[in-house]
Formats: C-alpha cells, structure tokens, sequence
C-alpha cells in the first residue's frame, strides 16, 4: 500500500469525520473534503467557527474517510492541521465552490476563510478483516 491508495480513497469518500479536542473535549464533525493529492488532504472553513479556534490551539487530528458500499470500509489517518495561506489555492477554492460567497464569504482573500490540510501522518485502511485486530493494519507514513 502507498500514499496514491489513500489519495484516491479520500477524493472517492469525500465526507470526513474529523476529530479535534477543546481543552480536553472530544469534538468530531463531519467536512466534505475539497480535494487531496500528493500534498495531503485539503479542507476549508471559516475563522468565526469553533472548529478553527480548536485546530489553532491543538493542530493534532484524525480523519475518517468511510465507504459504505465496500462492506463498511474506512480510512484513518492521524496527523496535524496545517494552515495554508495561498492566493491561487484560495482563487481556485472560491471558483470551486462558488456557494462560499452566499454564505458570508466576500471573496479569496476574506480572512474569515481558511484553508488547511493535513499533510503529514498516518494512514491505514481499517475493513472486518483488521477489525479484531486493529494494529496489524498496514500503515502508511506521508
């Protein structure tokens, strides 16, 4: 197993279960995730929400990617947040997803939005197989 496995994995179950912590607080939410490639797994969200307060006080998640129709298969990876301040990036985000400017957003370089990915960690790939046996998964390091 490599990186491209789970790169592909990710852009084809883009709904991600991510989990912060608030002080010693689980939170976990769901995020649809924009795009990953060879450089991580990129999101976005706007810096009035909670959920960017979390990622820059604790930038240590996990990411889980499920597929419900491969018999319940998952992905998790492990890693930490980093913030992204690209113009072209945010460029193509808005032109992307053109419905951030009916939802408050004024343009790419409002600093309400944020763009993060995870671009270092861990991944593997978690089906019935591993299921009692968790730690025998093969991982892959990014």
């Amino acid at each position: 197993m490599d990186f491209s496995e789970c790169v592909k994995f990710a852009n084809e179950n883009p709904v991600t279960h991510i989990a912060t912590t608030e002080g010693d607080q689980p939170r976990v939410r769901a995020f649809a995730m924009w795009f990953a490639d060879e450089t991580g797994f990129y999101y976005h969200t706007g810096t009035p929400k909670a959920v960017w307060r979390q990622l820059r006080e604790n930038p240590k998640v996990e990411l889980c990617f499920y597929a419900p129709g491969d018999a319940g298969k998952m992905m998790r990876v492990a890693g930490s947040v980093e913030f992204v301040e690209d113009a072209a990036l945010k460029e193509r985000l808005v032109k992307e997803r053109p419905w951030l400017l009916q939802i408050g957003v004024t343009g790419p370089a409002d600093p309400k939005l944020a763009v993060f990915r995870v671009a270092h960690g861990e991944a593997y790939f978690w089906t019935m197989e591993y299921n009692m046996r968790e730690a025998e998964a093969p991982r892959v390091r990014f």
